[in-house]
Order: structure tokens, then C-alpha cells, then sequence
């Protein structure tokens, strides 16, 4: 682990544990243990949302051996156990997916090809769930006169212009600079299997020649998005906060736009829990309440998670022939 991550890992518990020492920690625990019933429903929807990210990257897999919806779904467990639960930053995850579908045999060029747009499916889809998010909040009673408001359009301005600039500079060849840098890279580091990444930029290239694909690919992420969502009014529900789906959609959108920019710090640690407080208070929603259930996500993540980084290595320790699947299906 890198000095850099090692500190931002630090920063970011001190800030979490700053928050929870703060605002009524006994407060805080009492809403945990009362959780019930609600914390099932989060899971459940929790497993909805990562099988519905993963059909997301499945229309991008231009391979005979791409996965069924099981292999999907368990490739974007992996994804989500290992940005949660590892001391690593959170696009670690992706070259983590990425080497298990590898080793499952699937051509190193399509899977990088297929990872790269579909981050930015994924992404587009996010500023689209943060433009109806902010639509929303404008529509309904909240704190006036608060900053976060503002805040929340400058970062969905911000986050719109990132996701711009990335999708273009794909479409105008950003990958036939990377082609060009990866032979001299793998030479001077003895990584010889870089050099088999010949034809990245042309395999990018076609799959933006069809638009299909890249449309199924961000009504899926938009569906999972919507999903969250009703996971974020169940863990409303849990801690006790009487909200309903147009909050919730707030606050959803919003948190995710900040875990987003929180990317550099393992688990957005810190960054997620000051982040819900601020929008929560758009809602009158004390911090001990808002805290709580930013904590509902980290059990949410630990229960989910723990297993989804073992079955990783557990994948990785068989080559990648246990990848489950369905079926596989040509693309």
C-alpha cells in the first residue's frame, strides 16, 4: 500500500471517528441495534443493485466466452467487496474485475476495452441520477438558504464535465496513446504481457460504433441507481427517519456524487459520513441519524463483503475456472 493511500486511509477514519465521537455515539449504537427486519431488506436490495451494475458491463463484452448474469453479478461483487473492504483506492476494484475475467479466459484487449467504456456508461448514467436527484430537490420543501444546494449543481456540473472529457478523449483515440506507451512500459518493467494489448484503440473504437451496446449498458446502471434508491428509503426506514422516495432520491443521488469524489480515500471513509450529514440536514435530519445510516452501508458492506472478497481470492486461487455462470453466451 502506497504512503499516499496509507494517509488518506488515516485522514479519512479520523474524520469518520471524529463525526461518530461527536453526535451522540450511544444515540448512534441504539439506532444500529434497531435496525430489524429493514437491515434484511437493505441487503436484498443490495444484491439487486450489484446484479443489475453488472448486466451493465455484460453488452460491452465482445467475447465468445463472456459470462452469464451469475458471472456478471459475481464480477461486480468482487468489484464492490474489494472498493469497500480493501485498503486500496477505489478504481483498484476495476483492474481487480478485470483480472479475474481475464484468467476466466476472456481476450485481455476486449476485457480492458469493455471495463474502460463501461466506466463511462456508468458514469454518464450517474449524471443523469444526479440531474433528476437535483430536479427533486428543487420541487420539495428543504433547508433554504443552505450551500449545499449549490454546492450539490457545482458538483454535478464538475462531475459532468470529467465524464465529457473522459468519454471523448476515448472516442478521439486516447487508447492508440496508450498502445504507443505500453511496449516501452512492459520493457523497462519485464511486464512482457503488456505488449499483447496491440489493437486496444481500434477494439474501443468499434464498440462505440455501436450504440446499441452503450445504451444497454446505461439503462442498466440507471436501473441500479433507481434500486439504490429504494435501499436508501429502507435504510431510512431502519434508523427511524420518516422520509419518503423523493428524499431518498435526494440524498441517494447526492451521497453517491460525493462517495465519487471521495475515489482516492479507501471506502470514501470520512468523506461518505461528513457528506451524508450535510444533505441529511437539507432534510432537518439530525447527524446521529444521518450517521447511523451511513453505518448501516459499512455493515451492509462488511456482511456482503467479507464473502465477495474470499470468493475473489477463491477465483483467483482456481485460475478463474470457478467463475460462475449460467450459462455462456456469445455476444
Amino acid at each position: 500500500m502506497i504512503w499516499s493511500t496509507a494517509v488518506s486511509l488515516i485522514v479519512g477514519l479520523a474524520i469518520a471517528a471524529a463525526l461518530i465521537a461527536t453526535n451522540d455515539p450511544a444515540e448512534i449504537l441504539r439506532l444500529l441495534l434497531d435496525t430489524g427486519w429493514w437491515m434484511v431488506a437493505v441487503l436484498l436490495l443490495n444484491i439487486a443493485q450489484i446484479v443489475a451494475s453488472g448486466l451493465g458491463w455484460g453488452p460491452l463484452i465482445e467475447d465468445p466466452r463472456r459470462p452469464g448474469p451469475f458471472g456478471l453479478a459475481f464480477l461486480r461483487w468482487v468489484r464492490v467487496s474489494t472498493n469497500a473492504l480493501l485498503p486500496i483506492v477505489q478504481a483498484m476494484g476495476e483492474l481487480i474485475r478485470a483480472q479475474v475475467l481475464v484468467r476466466y479466459g476472456v481476450a485481455k484487449v476486449r476485457v480492458i476495452a469493455s471495463l474502460a467504456i463501461d466506466l463511462g456508461t456508468e458514469m454518464a448514467s450517474q449524471i443523469v441520477f444526479s440531474l433528476l436527484g437535483l430536479a427533486v430537490l428543487l420541487m420539495i420543501p428543504h433547508a433554504s438558504g443552505s450551500s449545499t444546494t449549490a454546492w450539490a449543481v457545482l458538483g454535478t456540473a464538475l462531475g459532468a464535465g470529467v465524464t465529457g472529457v473522459f468519454i471523448a478523449a476515448q472516442r478521439w483515440g486516447l487508447f492508440k496513446v496508450v498502445e504507443a506507451m505500453l511496449p516501452k512500459l512492459a520493457a523497462r518493467v519485464g511486464w512482457t504481457s503488456l505488449g499483447e494489448l496491440s489493437g486496444l484503440n481500434e477494439t474501443v473504437q468499434g464498440l462505440y460504433r455501436q450504440p446499441g451496446r452503450l445504451w444497454r449498458s446505461g439503462l442498466w446502471h440507471f436501473a441500479s441507481w433507481m434500486i439504490g434508491v429504494v435501499e436508501t428509503w429502507a435504510a431510512m426506514r431502519a434508523v427511524g427517519i420518516e422520509a419518503g422516495l423523493a428524499e431518498a432520491l435526494v440524498i441517494e443521488s447526492l451521497g453517491q456524487a460525493v462517495r465519487s469524489a471521495g475515489f482516492f480515500i479507501p471506502g470514501a471513509l470520512g468523506v461518505q459520513e461528513g457528506g451524508y450529514v450535510l444533505i441529511c440536514a437539507l432534510f432537518g435530519i439530525p447527524p446521529d441519524r444521518a450517521i447511523a445510516l451511513v453505518l448501516i452501508r459499512r455493515i451492509r458492506d462488511i456482511i456482503l463483503g467479507v464473502p465477495g472478497v474470499i470468493a475473489w481470492r477463491w477465483s483467483v486461487a482456481t485460475d478463474g475456472s470457478a467463475l460462475p455462470h449460467s450459462r455462456l453466451r456469445n455476444a
